[in-house]
């Protein structure tokens, strides 16, 4: 009988390790590229955006952050040699090419309104500012690589490219330039995060252009990708997905300085960007 008892329970001990065993090997992997820099709310919105899409689409994944090349365009490419499987960016049409880009805007369009960040100092300059032509005798800074970039000079705005993100705002703050021009979604947890109170959001003044802010899939996942397309469908349908925006960036949103009534919104042209 005891030895019987026993026998049940290494039994029992078995199944219960091959099942779970099972479901760990069926558990797939998906590796996102990280940029090696700080981490806003935006990362941690777009990391629990993923994994919700995942689970609405009933596939089952461990997500693994992976460190790559501060700058985004060298991230793109790593998608493309198969180094990670997943990164999020402001589309492109060349980026749209080195991966599968899964066309739900993550950021709902607010990726393309842009605050612009300037020295206390400054603000005067600003008050008068009413038009693209006024503005164009201001200097910005944008990445190297970034999409902005080209776009503003389409548009015949000054802009200064650098490639060190976190250093351009001791740029501003030294005077160098006259602006950094970042998103809606942004800007509130960046100034959080970089604490130079001599910096500010001029108010009542924005640029903005269509854009979109997307999740790329790396080409050797395409079940990926289609998995992930299906979540994000679910989500926007049942409402989570913009629940979950909400719960992010509602309350940052309503705190720029942006009155209804007065704001001054300068309209920019983007040539790069595929409706």
């Amino acid at each position: 009988m005891t030895r019987y008892f026993f026998s049940l329970i290494s039994l029992s001990v078995l199944i219960v390790s091959t099942v779970y065993s099972a479901k760990t090997a069926a558990k797939e992997t998906v590796t996102i590229a990280q940029e090696p820099r700080t981490l806003y709310k935006r990362d941690a919105y777009l990391k629990e955006l993923l994994q919700r899409a995942l689970d609405a689409a009933n596939y089952s994944a461990q997500l693994e952050s992976v460190v790559v090349h501060p700058h985004q365009q060298r991230a793109l490419i790593a998608l493309a040699d198969n180094s990670v499987d997943l990164y999020w960016s402001m589309t492109s049409p060349e980026r749209e090419t080195l991966a599968i880009p899964i066309k739900v805007p993550l950021f709902k369009g607010y990726i393309g309104k842009r605050a612009l960040v300037t020295r206390q100092l400054f603000l005067n300059r600003f008050a008068d500012i009413k038009s693209k032509e006024q503005l164009k005798g201001f200097t910005a800074i944008q990445g190297h690589d970034w999409p902005d970039t080209k776009i503003l000079a389409h548009n015949d705005l000054s802009v200064r490219p650098f490639a060190n993100y976190q250093a351009m705002f001791n740029i501003v703050l030294t005077g160098r330039v006259d602006y950094f021009p970042r998103s809606f979604i942004e800007v509130s947890s960046e100034l959080k995060e970089v604490n130079k109170q001599a910096l500010v959001i001029v108010p009542n003044l924005y640029i903005s252009y269509p854009s979109a802010f997307y999740y790329f899939v790396a080409k050797h996942r395409p079940e990926l990708a289609k998995t992930l397309s299906d979540g994000l469908a679910i989500m926007q349908k049942n409402g989570s997905f913009d629940e979950l925006f909400n719960q992010y960036f509602g309350d940052d949103l309503k705190a720029l300085p942006f009155d209804p009534q007065n704001t001054v919104e300068i309209k920019l042209e983007n040539p790069y960007f595929n409706h």
